[in-house]
């Protein structure tokens, strides 16, 4: 299982304790300003023949790595940064990757690639078109990298087979993605394919449908996706959001090794904002390795889920997805999926698909969905003071809200998920102080259900 911190109440204390955790004592000092007093500025007015200063800023975050080194902050200015198809750094294999990050920080001084405070960098990729390339709009192979506040858009499909655009991805160590918005492309949004220690926190995956290739569902659009080989440890997605994604809302099917998704919210994923039905539509795809006999890793990673919610996805708000072993779901809230929790399994030849076996449940909530659990083999599961087995039943006067309208509102202003009261218990809902300790902080003489502990008691 992977090693966790204690859930964090905001997005500075979530850093300080994954640094703690999974990167170096060093690294932690670094938290608000870098080690090194060197700056360097990007602007939309700016020109890659400048010295990259607040008066003559580069124009591109490309020409900015070349000045930058462990320890310097590079401020990317606000604006719309119209990338033109001339951008392309790196044509490998049938990818087109426009911006390359492949010079790395160190322990305790990173590479910080910051939106400059107060203002909104969104990079607009509709123009770049390579015909038969996939798109990467941000390639980080680099490691010890920070990068925050940064919006991208429009990211492009070409190829009509199958294939995949990708917003941000991630290929190194030791990395921090905060506050990021991947939105209104065909591309998916986040994709960490390599790396350890990475962490994903309050970024937001929205409004992503590929209507070019395949069958032009976008059944291959994910707002994020965990797709790492053997090796590929201690990453994390926290406070996070997924929505109007036309695949699933966080995907992660054959990956090797185990992640933990803490604080997330997928919500309306496998539709378009119509509700017209595109791709699979799952809020969290939490497992799996594809076709009958496709590999299977010698052993089976235990992803976590904890403290997310899931709320009307076109299928299953949370899903096993033929995992052929155990998953842990801690807390976790679903409502108005078309199957709430969907433990479906495969059984140990990787050719049948069986009941789900091996999985850790407790005090997780399920409300309103047309099949509230399916597919679970409960005798061969750790489940503990869930709704479901505990057979409760809710009416909507015992949720302080359920406005959906909440789930969209905006973040704090520290990149927290906003404060709502959407699934909130209200005093005397039937899930307060029913729950097991599941090693997460609570309140009162014992856990609530769900991913929200009851303000009062």
């Amino acid at each position: 299982m992977i090693e966790i911190s204690e859930t964090a109440s905001n997005s500075t204390r979530h850093i300080m304790k994954y640094r703690r955790f999974f990167l170096t004592g060093l690294l932690a000092l670094t938290l608000v300003t870098p080690l090194s007093a060197g700056t360097l500025h990007v602007a939309t007015t700016g020109n890659d023949k400048n010295p990259g200063t607040l008066a003559l800023p580069f124009a591109t975050i490309q020409r900015s790595e070349n000045s930058a080194g462990p320890g310097d902050t590079v401020f990317i200015h606000g604006g719309t940064y119209k990338m033109p198809a001339t951008q392309i750094t790196a044509q490998r294999r049938d990818r087109a990757e426009v911006t390359v990050l492949s010079k790395s920080g160190m322990p305790g001084k990173p590479i910080c690639y910051f939106a400059a405070p107060g203002e909104i960098p969104l990079f607009d990729f509709s123009d770049v078109k390579p015909p038969d390339h996939r798109v990467t709009a941000f390639s980080i192979d680099a490691s010890w990298l920070h990068l925050k506040g940064l919006s991208v858009t429009g990211v492009q499909v070409t190829i009509t087979s199958h294939t995949q655009s990708i917003c941000f991805d991630n290929e190194g160590n030791n990395n921090i993605y905060e506050q990021l918005q991947m939105h209104d492309g065909q591309a998916i949004g986040f994709w960490l394919g390599k790396g350890s220690n990475n962490l994903i926190v309050n970024c937001d995956s929205y409004r992503n449908y590929d209507y070019t290739s395949e069958n032009k569902k976008g059944g291959n659009v994910d707002g994020f996706g965990f797709h790492a080989p053997k090796g590929s440890v201690g990453n994390i997605f926290r406070g996070c959001r997924a929505w109007f994604n036309s695949d699933d809302g966080f995907d992660l099917i054959n990956t090797i090794e185990p992640i933990l998704i803490e604080n997330c919210w997928s919500f309306y994923n496998g539709f378009d904002p119509s509700f017209k039905g595109l791709g699979d539509g799952n809020g969290f795809k939490l497992g799996g390795y594809g076709v009958s006999g496709g590999p299977v890793p010698e052993v089976v990673p235990r992803h976590v889920i904890r403290l997310s919610l899931a709320v009307r996805n076109r299928s299953a708000g949370f899903y096993a997805n033929h995992q052929p072993g155990g998953i842990d779901m801690l807390n976790n809230t679903a409502y108005l999926n078309s199957v709430n929790f969907n433990l479906l399994g495969r059984d140990a030849s990787h050719t049948t698909d069986v009941p789900g076996y091996g999985h850790k449940l407790k005090n997780n909530l399920a409300y309103k969905g047309r099949t509230e659990v399916s597919n679970m083999n409960a005798a061969a599961c750790e489940l503990a003071a869930n709704s479901f087995d505990l057979k409760l039943q809710f009416e909507d006067k015992d949720f302080l809200g359920l406005n959906q309208a909440d789930l969209v509102a905006p973040r704090q202003a520290n990149g927290d998920l906003p404060l709502v009261p959407f699934m909130k218990l209200r005093p005397g809902n039937p899930a307060v102080n029913k729950g097991v300790d599941a090693g997460l902080p609570f309140k009162g003489k014992a856990p609530d259900l769900g991913a929200f502990e009851s303000e009062e008691r």
